[in-house]
């Protein structure tokens, strides 16, 4: 079966490769802004009364900037720079003006999105994309214009695969952490889909903030907590970047170690997470999660912390395409199960349970159970006594999408993209950018 996936690497540059890098990054920068400039005034000649005026695509606004930058008024570096930087950046806004259009219209569902806004240098992600001649060797990567980048790591092995044919290299987004460079290579590759992994059984895995996972055959996973650990050095590194002269050389080297800091933090807590939903999907023939409200539980301001810190939705997000990949199935259990009021002894269901008794205690049977524990075990329960043919769904989707059962179609690379009708406007048309998933990560 051939999947969509992303190859990340950090990246070893010189200084002068660092320096291309930046280059690339503001010219992305830069281009978005100029796009975003004359999209607000299309839209304000619209309002004005004027039908005639069309707000312009991506193909317009690249063709327009290559007229623009050649002009007097244009900019003289831009040459120096690969075209794919603007012209990937006048896609991403496009593809930013479909989603907020989809979402005013009400076809997308979701939290509400907002206009797309200017990108200031020192605020903004620095990062950008190309595409054409990529090429992945042992220990670097062929980037246009920048040229041959050691790579951190070997790639050996995915040097092999693309030299053969069963991985196709399509583009590379480069992108800036604290002060390390990254890239992504999006790819397609021929990936051996086994049908089931040859485990049988059904387990159950309860999300918490004391232990990350509490599964149903006893197993407690405790999180890294990652942002817990570290909230000390976060305190003093943001205490002293605050007491820095705006604009000096301190406060940019202050800024530095606060981005290292918080780049630790994420990565800690997502090799953690690969490394659990690696292990679950591989080892079980279902997994069955909740359909938990992050959103609406992230506004408990006591709890918001910590579940913050627990990464619930990326746990599901990667659960959803490792599942199909390994062979197994991922059931998401409705939201309105009360998989901790129920008895996983008896099935008696309580009427009340005080988010404080961490052990549950059945009145019809006497049963005295951790209360994680026999949440877990009700989800398994519910999967084994419930149509399993909604989870087909979930185990579709190796691209990231809702993972919630026939509610969104696997074909669109964002949770929240789905099959909407599509509007026929510039701003909300159909999405014309054939890219493969930026955020899947290789197990």
């Amino acid at each position: 079966m051939r999947v969509r996936q992303a190859l990340r690497f950090a990246v070893d540059p010189t200084v002068d490769q660092r320096r291309d890098l930046a280059r690339h990054a503001g010219a992305a920068r830069t281009a978005y802004n100029w796009g975003l400039e004359r999209v607000k005034a299309a839209l304000d000649a619209r309002r004005a009364g004027d039908a005639t005026v069309h707000v312009p695509s991506a193909i317009t606004l690249h063709r327009e900037w290559n007229t623009w930058k050649r002009g007097p008024d244009g900019i003289p570096w831009w040459s120096e720079v690969s075209k794919c930087a603007p012209q990937e950046a006048f896609r991403n806004l496009e593809c930013g003006l479909h989603a907020y259009w989809a979402s005013r219209t009400g076809t997308r569902p979701g939290p509400r999105v907002r206009f797309p806004h200017w990108k200031k240098k020192g605020r903004s992600r620095d990062s950008f994309r190309l595409t054409g001649a990529i090429r992945l060797h042992g220990r670097a990567v062929t980037l246009p214009r920048i040229g041959t980048v050691r790579l951190c790591e070997v790639a050996a092995r995915w040097a092999e695969r693309v030299g053969a044919g069963s991985v196709h290299v399509s583009a590379a987004t480069v992108s800036r952490e604290a002060d390390r460079w990254f890239v992504a290579l999006a790819v397609e590759a021929e990936r051996a889909i086994p049908a089931p992994n040859g485990a049988a059984d059904i387990l159950g895995a309860d999300l918490g903030v004391l232990a990350l996972a509490t599964l149903s055959d006893g197993a407690v996973i405790p999180g890294p907590k990652a942002l817990r650990r570290g909230l000390r050095t976060l305190r003093r590194l943001s205490r002293a970047h605050s007491r820095t002269r705006r604009g000096s050389r301190h406060q940019a080297q202050s800024a530095r170690r606060l981005a290292r800091h918080h780049a630790r933090v994420a990565a800690i807590r997502r090799d953690h997470l690969h490394k659990l939903t690696t292990h679950l999907a591989k080892t079980h023939g279902a997994v069955v999660v909740e359909d938990l409200n992050v959103r609406g539980m992230l506004r408990n301001r006591r709890l918001a912390r910590s579940l913050a810190d627990a990464g619930f939705a990326e746990f599901r997000r990667q659960l959803a395409y490792k599942c199909a990949w390994y062979g197994s199935r991922l059931v998401v259990a409705d939201r309105w199960f009360p998989s901790s009021k129920r008895c996983s002894g008896c099935g008696t269901v309580k009427a009340e349970l005080a988010l404080g008794e961490r052990t549950y205690a059945c009145d019809a049977c006497g049963l005295a159970i951790g209360r994680d524990l026999n949440a877990a075990r009700n989800l398994a329960w519910w999967a084994d006594h419930h149509a399993v043919t909604a989870s087909a769904a979930e185990t579709q989707t190796a691209c990231g999408a809702d993972v919630r059962p026939g509610a969104l179609s696997a074909d669109r690379d964002e949770a929240g993209t789905g099959n909407a009708p599509e509007p026929t406007d510039s701003i909300g048309g159909p999405d014309r950018r054939a890219e493969p998933c930026r955020l899947l990560s290789v197990a």
